[in-house]
C-alpha cells in the first residue's frame, strides 16, 4: 500500500511539473507576443513569493528605472529608522529652494517653502505619489544618495546603480541611463522586502501601505485586472525625445492572488518608441497574462 501511495505521489508531482512547465511556457510566448507593440525592449520577472515559481523573459537585460529607483531608496530610509538614525516622525525643514520646477505634488500644495514635514508623510509623496522633489529632499537632508547603492548591494541585489538624484535626470537627459537594474534584480528585491526581514515589522508594514497607495499610471499593471485586487507597486516614467524615444515606462510590486497569496512581478519596457497610451497597455496585459496564468495555477494546486 505505502508503494502505491509513494508511486501516485510521484506521479502527481511529475504531472504538475509537466503541466507547470507547460504554462510557463505558454506565459512566456505570451509576453514575447505582447512585447512586440513596445516597439523597444520589454523584460519582464515573476514569482509567486509562496511557491518560488518564478518566469523571466529578458530578466538579466539591463533596465532604466527611473522612479522605480524610489522603491529601494525608501527601503535605504526605512533601514536608517530601523538603526534608530532616524524616525519616522522626525522633521525636515524644507525650503522654496528644496523645490525646484519638478514633478512635486508636494511643490503644488506648498510652492513656498517654509515647511517641516516627517520623514513618513516625505516617504508617501515619494512612494505613493512619485513625488521627485520628496525623493531629493530624503536624499539629501539626511545624506543617503550615496549609502542606498551601499545597502541594497549588502542585503544581495548587486544588478543595480543608483547615481543620479530627480533633479540630475533632469538637467541631464543621459544620467537617467545610470540609474539601472534588472528585472531579474528587482525581482529579488520585491521578494526580500516582502517576505524577508531586512526591514523590521514595523517599518516593513508601513513601506507596503505606501506602495499600496501608489496613484500612479493606474492603466500599468493595475489596468486590466478585476476591480478589487490589492496591487501594492511603484511606477517610474521617463519622458520622450524629439526623436520619439522613451527611455523608461515600467511597474514593479506585488499583486495579492484569488487563493491569497502574492504574485511579485516586474516589468521595464525600455527604449521604446510606442505612444503612452501602447506602453502602458504593454504592462497591463502582460501582467494581466501572468494574473490569469497563476491564478489557475493555485486553483488547480493550492
Amino acid at each position: 500500500m505505502k508503494v502505491k501511495v509513494r508511486l501516485s505521489l510521484l506521479l502527481l508531482g511529475i504531472l504538475f511539473s509537466y503541466n507547470s512547465i507547460a504554462q510557463h511556457r505558454l506565459l512566456r510566448n505570451e509576453i514575447a507576443s505582447i512585447a512586440l507593440s513596445a516597439k523597444g525592449r520589454v523584460g519582464v520577472a515573476m514569482e509567486v513569493l509562496e511557491d518560488r515559481d518564478t518566469l523571466s523573459y529578458h530578466g538579466g537585460s539591463r533596465v532604466v528605472m527611473q522612479s522605480v529607483f524610489k522603491f529601494p531608496i525608501a527601503i535605504a530610509v526605512l533601514h536608517q529608522v530601523d538603526l534608530g538614525k532616524l524616525k519616522l516622525d522626525q522633521m525636515l525643514h524644507i525650503i522654496k529652494e528644496d523645490l525646484p520646477k519638478n514633478y512635486s505634488p508636494l511643490r503644488d500644495k506648498y510652492p513656498e517653502g517654509n515647511i517641516d514635514l516627517p520623514v513618513s508623510e516625505l516617504l508617501s509623496y515619494m512612494v505613493s505619489l512619485s513625488d521627485n522633489d520628496a525623493c531629493d529632499i530624503l536624499l539629501n537632508k539626511i545624506q543617503l544618495k550615496s549609502e542606498v547603492e551601499r545597502f541594497i548591494h549588502n542585503v544581495g541585489i548587486k544588478d543595480i546603480e543608483i547615481r543620479a538624484t530627480e533633479a540630475e535626470m533632469m538637467a541631464n537627459w543621459d544620467a537617467q541611463y545610470t540609474d539601472w537594474t534588472t528585472p531579474d534584480a528587482m525581482l529579488k528585491l520585491l521578494r526580500i522586502s516582502y517576505t524577508d526581514t531586512i526591514l523590521r515589522p514595523s517599518t516593513k508594514s508601513f513601506l507596503w501601505e505606501i506602495m499600496e497607495a501608489t496613484s500612479t499610471a493606474p492603466k500599468r499593471m493595475k489596468g486590466l485586472l478585476p476591480p478589487g485586487v490589492i496591487v501594492a507597486h511603484k511606477t517610474g516614467t521617463s519622458s520622450t525625445n524629439s526623436k520619439g524615444l522613451s527611455p523608461a515606462t515600467n511597474d514593479v510590486g506585488v499583486i495579492t492572488l484569488p487563493n491569497g497569496k502574492h504574485l511579485a512581478i516586474a516589468v521595464f519596457v525600455t527604449d521604446s518608441y510606442a505612444d503612452p497610451v501602447t506602453r502602458d497597455l504593454v504592462i497591463a496585459k502582460i501582467t494581466k497574462a501572468a494574473y490569469d496564468t497563476f491564478s489557475a495555477t493555485a486553483t488547480k494546486h493550492p
